[in-house]
């Protein structure tokens, strides 16, 4: 089956898909982006994406074409044309084709794309045994809490966390742990206790964390928002990952340490099947 995005208002074939080798987001990387997953055919946390979405939006001071009913109505006929039952569709939207100049014109249109990615999330092997991270200095720039498309320091550390036989990268800054590349980072003390870093501009607000933190308290888990350091993971009980594309991640080792057994915890499982649930009943 051919597979089809969409441009600036209009359907394509995805090998059609073409954008100006001037767009802004091409020579910049002037743009932000969004991945919402997709479970059975539907859009997962739509709000919250598309919040996000519009807060990123606000920060570099891009205008948006179309309004979010509107936007929501182009990925679901996107699902729709792909026939979608797992998987994501990615949104970027970029300040447009000009002449190259660092600054903008006001009157320049934005370009706006989509497409989607199929996923197998319930099958997926990686969540029954668990992932391995490597850890390694942050060198992104100060406002991570944009979710642009300038992704080279997570592209290098990607990179490197391949290389080391890992399959995600842990950014550390003076000593505490930021996020993962593509993640949210999360751990259980041995007191049972959920942490994760609070919001900032030094972390990308996740949209998939803040569903898992809402679950995870619904479900009893002690919760606990603060900044915490590579040895603390490495004594956790159990450490994990979220994102878009992951859903609830353990993570079993962290630079070839083992975290606790080097198996999958309990809350980590469980977190990730009340996210599915969740999901599959909204």
């Amino acid at each position: 089956m051919e597979r089809i995005a969409w441009i600036d208002g209009a359907f394509v074939p995805l090998a059609d898909a073409r954008v100006s080798v001037m767009d802004r987001g091409f020579l910049f990387a002037d743009g932000i982006y969004e991945v919402t997953a997709v479970l059975d055919g539907k859009l997962i946390d739509s709000a919250r994406h598309l919040s996000r979405l519009q807060r990123s939006a606000d920060a570099l001071g891009l205008t948006f074409p179309y309004t979010s009913e509107q936007i929501e109505a182009v990925e679901r006929e996107l699902i729709v044309r792909n026939q979608i039952d797992q998987g994501s569709v990615y949104l970027q939207l970029t300040a447009g084709a000009a002449e190259r100049d660092f600054l903008r014109k006001a009157d320049t249109p934005p370009t706006l794309v989509m497409f989607t990615q199929a996923y197998d999330y319930l099958n997926s092997p990686a969540a029954e045994k668990g992932v391995a991270v490597v850890t390694m200095s942050d060198l992104r720039w100060a406002r991570r809490d944009i979710k642009s498309v300038m992704l080279l320091a997570q592209v290098l550390a990607k990179r490197a966390a391949a290389e080391a036989g890992a399959q995600e990268a842990w950014m550390v800054e003076d000593g505490f742990v930021t996020e993962g590349a593509s993640s949210t980072a999360l751990i259980v003390t041995q007191a049972g206790t959920l942490v994760t870093r609070p919001y900032s501009q030094t972390v990308l607000p996740g949209c998939t964390r803040a569903a898992i933190w809402a679950l995870a308290e619904q479900d009893g888990v002690t919760i606990e928002e603060r900044a915490f350091t590579v040895d603390e993971a490495l004594a956790a009980r159990e450490a994990m990952l979220t994102s878009a594309t992951t859903f609830v991640m353990p993570i079993v080792s962290i630079d070839g340490r083992p975290v606790a057994d080097g198996k999958p915890g309990p809350i980590a499982r469980r977190l990730r099947q009340l996210y599915i649930e969740a999901a599959r009943a909204s």
